[in-house]
Order: C-alpha cells, then structure tokens, then sequence
C-alpha cells in the first residue's frame, strides 16, 4: 500500500485523461463530417484542433513529472463515444440527430472538466505549480468549449430538434 500515493493517483488519472484525448481527436472528426448544423460542424473542428493542443500540454506535464506520456483505456470515454456513435446511426437524418450529438459532446466536457479540475487540485498539492498552470490552461478550454456548446444547444440546436419556433 505504500506506493499508493496522491503522486500515484495523480500519474494514473493523467494516463487516462491521455488516453480520452487522444481517443476524442479521432471521434471530434466523425462528429464535425456527422454534424448537421454548420455551426455544430465548426464547433466540434475548433475542438479537435483545441484537444490536439491538450494533448501536447498533457506531454508537458508527463515530462515534468518524469514519467513516459502514455494512456490508459477510459472506460468513461469509451463509453460516451459509443453512445455518440449510437446516436449518428440511429438519428441520422432527423431532426434530432445534431441535438444528440451535442449532448454527447458535453457529456465529455462535464468529463474532462470533472478530471482537468481535478488534476490541477492534486497538482497544486503536490507542489506541481508548472503542471498546475498547464493543467489550468485546459480546464479553462473545457469550460469555455462547454459554455460555447450550451448556447448553441439553447438557440440553435435544440430548437432545430423540437420543430417549433424559438
């Protein structure tokens, strides 16, 4: 049990929040071609090319914690991105196929936000002021994405889905 530490917990949950980057770049580009709505479209673009830059700032904090970057399967993320291909076989075509993308979409910020808040809070703990920042750096993405993608649910996006007026 020694070698169970918050440095430990901090190293596996950064291996796994790796692997859901890395894993989100690929599955960002189905959504973006699936997307409906143009502004759904360029929104799920401008994150995939915001989470190659996660991506490389997760680097950063591997190195700065001297360990090799490398990912963990998350059974979390897996989890949401068959929910989202589910939802681009099942809905395609209709009205609410955007909406459902969306909501796939947060489901995965609310994840990363959850796990990038809470990495930087161990980070800060353990004295890892670089990884901190960097760390830091994402979460604020994460909630500025989520934030981007709530307003374009609320006006756009699920007013295309209910069919009526907004």
């Amino acid at each position: 049990m020694a070698d169970k530490t918050l440095e430990t917990l901090f190293h596996e949950t950064l291996k796994d929040v790796y692997y859901a980057e890395k894993k989100l770049t690929t599955n960002l580009r189905k959504m973006a071609r699936a997307a409906q709505n143009s502004e759904l479209k360029a929104a799920f673009e401008q994150h995939e090319e915001e989470t190659q830059g996660q991506v490389e700032r997760l680097t950063q904090v591997f190195e700065l914690i001297g360990k090799r970057p490398r990912g963990k399967t998350c059974d979390a993320i897996e989890g949401i991105i068959s929910e989202a291909a589910e939802i681009m076989e099942e809905f395609k075509g209709s009205p609410a196929h955007d909406a459902g993308l969306l909501a796939a979409a947060q489901a995965v910020e609310h994840y990363e936000i959850s796990r990038y808040g809470t990495l930087k809070a161990w980070a800060e703990k353990l004295g890892m002021d670089e990884a901190a920042t960097l760390l830091d750096q994402t979460l604020q993405e994460e909630t500025a994405t989520d934030e981007k993608l709530t307003m374009l649910a609320k006006t756009v996006i699920n007013t295309a889905a209910s069919g009526k007026a907004a």
